[in-house]
């Protein structure tokens, strides 16, 4: 039998010549098998550069059928609707998915993951804070369970990464707000934790200069994931001053965007298009709120399915798959423009 890469443990025995059962007696205990055995093992080991993931077999051996569901808050209707999603798929699996939050701390994230372990996770999915993450240890604990990364990503944490093309969204609503009248300033947290956040500023920044337009910045302070409450009162400071630039505002999230259209109908001005509107109002990821503002919001909606489905097929992939050190995934998907009365 041709094996062209050494995926699992099958794949070994069968290229080897070995049977499966010995193959495991072995890696179980290499004294229980022949010697003569044993060397004919190991010389294969070495032929195919194939290493077992131990932790996988020995979850397999004890049959978890529990897969771990982590996200930064569950306050927020975007990481409920996700996580809804993604647990639908790991039961129709056959697995168990346990869901937790890590409620914007990073200590939480950790102690989220420590608990998983004592219940033997077959893999973790996760959706880390960002850079309120650490790293460090969430690099640690992947080295053991299967992890795969969504949404916000982690450079070398984890076996798979699947998210949003920012770059790709931001050109999309930058280019339509710029077709459609005045080019946009860009509203976002000074320090944001989520590292979305920085590419969609960069993005922003690309966009305008592609369209041969200044970009400008509206960065204000806040902590934490009350987005709409930042929103609220610093759009409510930046209105007040008369400090906008332009009449039409992208910002950097929905919940943002949600904080600011209540800041501008507090100060008495219109949002949306036509006469008699003083401002356009546009924000990221279709929160499942923004279609419910006054006016509705229009947004950039994230591939949240495809995001969900890849994510689960990979964990599934990846523990059934014996084998470590494969090659990192990364994969972006890109975001639709979601038009509606705001901008």
């Amino acid at each position: 039998m041709a094996i062209t890469k050494i995926r699992n443990m099958e794949d070994f025995a069968a290229a080897s010549g070995i049977s499966r059962p010995t193959v495991s007696k072995y890696f179980n205990d290499p004294e229980s098998v022949r010697k003569s055995t044993r060397a004919r093992i190991e010389a294969a080991l070495e032929k195919f550069d194939y290493r077992p993931n131990i932790y996988a077999i020995n979850q397999n051996r004890r049959q978890t059928k529990n897969i771990g569901l982590v996200v930064p808050n569950l306050t927020d209707p975007f990481f409920v609707g996700i996580a809804r999603t993604i647990e639908e798929l790991i039961v129709a699996a056959g697995y168990n998915p346990l869901l937790l939050s890590s409620h914007g701390g990073p200590q939480q994230e950790i102690a989220n993951l420590e608990s998983l372990k004592s219940i033997k996770p077959a893999g973790v999915l996760l959706a880390p804070l960002g850079r309120a993450s650490n790293t460090d240890a969430l690099a640690g604990y992947a080295a053991e369970v299967p992890m795969v990364l969504f949404d916000a990503n982690l450079d070398g944490v984890g076996e798979a990464f699947f998210g949003s093309d920012n770059d790709q969204s931001i050109g999309l609503i930058v280019d339509y707000l710029c077709r459609t009248g005045e080019p946009p300033a860009f509203f976002e947290m000074k320090n944001p934790i989520n590292p979305n956040a920085f590419k969609r500023r960069t993005a922003y920044i690309k966009a305008m200069e592609r369209l041969g337009f200044d970009p400008h910045l509206i960065q204000v302070y806040g902590q934490g994931w009350d987005f709409e409450e930042i929103g609220f009162r610093e759009g409510s400071r930046i209105i007040t001053s008369h400090d906008l630039p332009t009449n039409t505002v992208l910002c950097s999230n929905d919940r943002l965007a949600i904080g600011f259209l209540s800041a501008a109908y507090e100060n008495g001005l219109r949002v949306g298009l036509g006469a008699g509107s003083a401002l356009r109002v546009a924000g990221h990821d279709d929160h499942p709120f923004s279609r419910y503002t006054c006016p509705s919001l229009t947004t950039i909606s994230q591939d949240y399915a495809s995001i969900a489905a890849r994510s689960v097929e990979t964990i599934l992939d990846r523990i059934a798959a014996e084998s470590a050190g494969q090659e990192r995934e990364e994969v972006l998907f890109e975001g639709r423009l979601v038009m509606r009365g705001s901008a």
